[in-house]
């Protein structure tokens, strides 16, 4: 039965799915989804998913979404190269620092680039200097582990690196493509902030099948 995933390019939910998919080698099927069309709220993707969110994943009669809860479910449904661990203690690491990165890197990073990315913000304001320290407080907590660990989820990538890794590439990608804004930030680059970030996306980003998972409107920009 074929792996069916539905998704908005460059939204962060569902690169966490394929980024999981691509760890563990799975062949997808792609819906790419419209969000300038509102086709995440038509009436014939809301017979699939009545949120109207991304990612929904399906699987002969199986429909999931929500993010985390697919990646638990891809753990159980293809068991070979766990996202989450082989022993029970590996498990509930893997979970807490999974846990932890969805808890709040998520927000800290939005407080930064929705105002620059859908708001045409060019201006450090006071607000969004706050909202970098908090930024930035975020990503000491993943360099502290990092220090330690070649991945998130320890010697190989797994559930805490995909849900992580979307977040951050999208704000090397601000970086990239807004650098004076990000500049004025504090926010130069990737390298400047934590080297151990820098060398973790530099080895996510070498593995097998990861590049298939990036936004599709990156590459029609280029």
């Amino acid at each position: 039965m074929t792996l069916e995933l539905w998704t908005v390019s460059g939204a962060p939910s569902p690169w966490r799915v394929t980024l999981g998919m691509a760890f563990k080698g799975l062949d997808y099927d792609v819906n790419l989804l419209s969000a300038a069309q509102k086709e995440h709220k038509s009436d014939a993707y809301l017979a699939i998913n009545p949120r109207g969110t991304v990612p929904t994943v399906s699987k002969g009669d199986l429909t999931l979404n929500q993010s985390v809860a697919i990646l638990a479910w891809l753990d159980r449904e293809y068991p070979d190269t766990p996202l989450f661990g082989e022993t029970p203690e590996d498990a509930g690491r893997i979970w807490q620092r999974t846990m932890q990165v969805f808890d709040y890197l998520p927000a800290a990073t939005s407080g930064v680039l929705s105002p620059i990315f859908f708001e045409g913000a060019e201006e450090a304001t006071d607000d969004l200097i706050a909202a970098s320290e908090r930024l930035r407080s975020e990503l000491g907590h993943l360099t502290s582990i990092l220090i330690d660990a070649p991945f998130l989820s320890g010697d190989r990538p797994g559930a805490a690196d995909a849900v992580a890794s979307p977040h951050v590439r999208l704000l090397q990608r601000a970086m990239e493509t807004k650098p004076t804004i990000m500049q004025a930030l504090g926010l130069p680059s990737l390298t400047t902030i934590s080297t151990e970030i820098a060398g973790w996306v530099e080895r996510i980003e070498a593995l097998p099948n990861v590049a298939k998972t990036f936004p599709p409107h990156w590459a029609e920009a280029a």
